[in-house]
C-alpha cells in the first residue's frame, strides 16, 4: 500500500519518523484548547475536536496521498479566530460558521486544478527560499519555545536566561541530538527527544501528576446544519474573515507541503505528484473539525523531523494519526510530556539547520529572482507566519520582472496570487 521499497524505507523507519513527528506536533492537543479558551470554548470541545481532525487529516494524506505529512489545526489561525470572536463580540459558534464556510470553499477548490497549478506556478527560486524560510521558522521556534531566545524591548528579541531549568534542558537535550546525529545513529531526533524526557523525569522537570490515562469523551457538534452555518455568515457579514482564513490557510499549507516535500525528495522538477489527494487532506479535516470546534487545519512543519528521521511514505503519517487515536485515552501523559517544550525543541533546531541547506540552490547572482527568496527567508521567521512570508516573496517577485523587463517570463497565474496576497497584507486582519 504504501511502496517502501520504491521510496527506499522500511517499516521500522517510518514508524520511528511517526513517532518523531507525533512528538515534535503533540503539544498542539494542549495548545490550540489553550488558546481558544479565550473564546470561551470548552476546554473538552477542543481537545478532541484537535485530536478527530488531525486523525481525518493526516490519515487522508497517508492513506490517498502517501506522504509523510502531518496534518492538524494551525497556529496562527487559531489566534485569529480569538480576535474575530472578542473584536466583533461573535459567539464562538458563529465564528466556527465562518470556518466551515472557508473550509468548504477550500474544500471545492481542492477539487479544481487551482492548488496544482499554484504549485506548479511558484518559481524554483521561490521554492527554495520556502524550505529554507520555514528552516529558519522551526529552529526559531524552538530557540523560542525554550527561552534560549526572548522579547526584547530594544531590539525585540535577546538571550534569555541559559540557566533557567527548560532552556538548560534544551541545549543538553540538542548536543545530545547532534551527537547522536554526528556518529549517524539511525532516529536519532527520535532517541535524543526520549533521551531528553528521561533527563526531565528525573531532574523533576517532567512530572504525571494526573496520572496517565483518562477515557476521552466524544464531543458534540458546534453546528449540524450547514444551511444555518451559511445564514450566519450573512447575517454577520463575515465575508472578510472567511476570505482571511481561506488565502492564509491554501498558502500555509501549501508552502509548508512544497517545502517538506523538498526536503523528503518527493517533488518531480516544479511539481508534487499526487498533489491533489495531498491537498485534499487539510481541506478535509477543516470542514469537519470546524463542525465539532476547532479552526482550520494545515500541514505541519514539524513534518520534517519525520524526514529527517527517514519518512518517506504514508506509513510515516499513518503513525502519526494512530498516535493521535492512542492520545485520546493517554490526555494527562501527552499533555505533561507535551508540555516540555525543552523535549521537542532540539528536533525542531537541527531540522531547521538542515532546510536552510535549500538556500544553494537559489541563484544569488540575479536579483530579481534572488531577493524575492530573500524576503521569504527573512519574512517567515520574524512575522511568525509562513503566509506572510510567502506573501512578501510573491508580492515582489512581478513587481521585480516587470521594473527588468522581464514581464514575459510571468505566469499568469503568478500574477493572479500576487494580487490576491496584496489584498491579504494591505486590506485584512492577520
Amino acid at each position: 500500500m504504501f511502496r517502501l521499497k520504491e521510496a527506499g524505507t522500511d517499516v521500522k523507519t517510518e514508524v520511528i519518523s511517526g513517532f518523531t513527528t507525533f512528538l515534535t506536533m503533540v503539544y498542539i492537543i494542549v495548545v490550540n484548547p489553550a488558546i481558544l479558551s479565550a473564546a470561551h470554548v470548552p476546554f473538552q470541545t477542543v481537545f478532541m475536536a484537535t485530536i478527530i481532525s488531525a486523525v481525518i487529516g493526516t490519515l487522508w494524506m497517508a492513506l490517498f496521498a502517501n506522504y509523510p505529512i502531518a496534518i492538524a489545526p494551525g497556529l496562527g489561525m487559531n489566534a485569529y479566530f480569538v480576535t474575530v470572536v472578542t473584536t466583533q463580540k461573535l459567539d464562538y459558534s458563529v465564528a466556527f460558521a465562518a470556518v466551515f464556510v472557508a473550509g468548504l470553499i477550500f474544500l471545492l477548490l481542492s477539487l479544481t486544478p487551482f492548488r496544482e497549478k499554484l504549485i506548479e506556478a511558484i518559481p524554483h527560486n521561490l521554492k527554495a527560499g520556502i524550505t529554507a524560510g520555514i528552516g529558519l521558522f522551526i529552529a526559531f521556534l524552538g530557540f523560542r519555545m525554550t527561552g534560549i531566545i526572548v522579547a526584547n524591548p530594544s531590539n525585540l528579541v535577546g538571550l534569555g536566561d541559559l540557566h533557567s531549568q527548560e532552556a538548560l534542558l534544551a541545549i543538553i537535550g540538542l548536543a545530545i541530538t547532534l551527537i547522536f546525529l554526528a556518529l549517524r545513529v539511525k532516529g536519532a531526533l527520535f532517541i535524543g527527544m526520549i533521551a531528553t524526557a528521561i533527563i526531565a523525569f528525573f531532574t523533576g522537570t517532567l512530572k504525571f501528576t494526573n496520572g496517565f490515562v483518562k477515557m476521552p469523551t466524544m464531543p458534540e457538534f458546534v453546528f449540524t446544519n450547514p444551511i444555518h452555518a451559511f445564514g450566519d455568515v450573512i447575517s454577520h457579514s463575515l465575508y472578510a474573515v472567511i476570505l482571511s482564513f481561506l488565502l492564509i490557510t491554501i498558502f500555509d499549507t501549501t508552502g509548508t507541503m512544497i517545502g517538506v516535500a523538498k526536503r523528503a525528495g518527493l517533488m518531480r522538477g516544479e511539481k508534487l505528484p499526487n498533489a491533489k489527494q495531498a491537498l485534499l487532506a487539510d481541506a478535509v479535516a477543516t470542514s469537519v473539525g470546524s463542525m465539532l470546534g476547532t479552526t482550520p487545519t494545515s500541514a505541519y512543519i514539524e513534518s520534517s523531523a519525520g524526514v529527517e528521521t527517514g519518512g518517506r511514505t504514508g506509513l510515516t503519517t499513518f503513525t502519526v494519526a494512530m498516535l493521535f487515536i492512542v492520545s485520546a485515552f493517554f490526555a494527562p501523559l501527552v499533555g505533561a510530556i507535551s508540555g516540555i517544550s525543552a523535549i521537542t525543541a532540539p528536533a525542531l533546531i537541527v531540522v531547521g539547520s538542515m532546510m536552510i541547506g535549500a538556500v544553494k540552490e537559489i541563484d544569488w547572482d540575479t536579483l530579481d529572482e534572488a531577493f524575492p527568496a530573500f524576503l521569504v527567508i527573512l519574512a517567515m521567521p520574524l512575522t511568525s507566519s509562513i503566509a506572510i512570508g510567502l506573501a512578501f516573496g510573491f508580492i515582489s517577485y512581478p513587481v521585480l520582472k516587470v521594473f527588468t523587463g522581464k514581464w514575459r517570463e510571468l505566469n499568469p497565474f503568478l500574477i493572479v496570487i500576487a494580487i490576491l496576497f496584496f489584498i491579504l497584507v494591505a486590506f485584512l486582519p492577520h
